[in-house]
């Protein structure tokens, strides 16, 4: 009989997952941050691989689905894509967020070893796809004149500022807030 919460388990996995990476995190630090034994771990999750799955799973659901709901929406707002990167400024404002100095987890992995694991590598470029496309989104609802070629280079151009803010705040904050910024003025124009 399971005698704790996966829900709190995986988020406190996804907290030394996003900050040390798959291949630093350590079984004995896994064990630390959830409270649970190695067995413990293996019996709810197979392995620490099935942890890390069920944390990219977690991470998906409940930090970039939020972030990306408005600009999923049936009707996007027309103010979706800016206030998308508003939110993403004021997250990694944030000096005590994950975010803010570990960036994102999906895009940590990508330059890591399990990115070349077929479901990870899956994941990484599904969040890459789904990015674009609610960027895609928030650009037509921004801008509806603009033309279907132009709003593809805009939401690719975002969301490769996006991808560069979320990759500078492990090492250069400052740097990640400016790229956001470039966004936004980009926007403007």
């Amino acid at each position: 009989m399971q005698t704790f919460d996966t829900d709190d388990a995986v988020r406190s996995a996804r907290a030394v997952f996003w900050e040390r990476g798959y291949e630093e995190a350590s079984l004995p630090e896994l064990e630390r941050a959830t409270g649970l034994s190695r067995s413990s771990i293996y019996h709810a999750f197979g392995n620490k691989r099935g942890l890390f799955d069920a944390a990219v799973a977690s991470y998906l659901r409940e930090i970039i689905h939020p972030r990306l709901q408005p600009l999923e929406a049936a009707k996007v707002a027309p103010d979706a894509l800016t206030n998308y990167f508003t939110g993403l400024s004021e997250a990694l404002s944030q000096p005590d967020s994950l975010q803010s100095h570990s960036g994102c987890l999906l895009l940590n992995a990508a330059g890591a070893p399990i990115s070349n694991e077929t479901a990870v590598s899956q994941a990484i470029a599904g969040y890459r796809e789904e990015l674009k496309s609610a960027l895609g989104r928030g650009a037509a609802a921004l801008h509806p004149e603009m033309d279907d070629g132009a709003r593809l280079q805009l939401a690719t151009v975002l969301s490769s500022l996006v991808i560069a803010a979320m990759t500078l705040s492990r090492i250069d904050s400052a740097q990640a807030l400016a790229t956001l910024d470039t966004a936004l003025a980009l926007l403007q124009d």
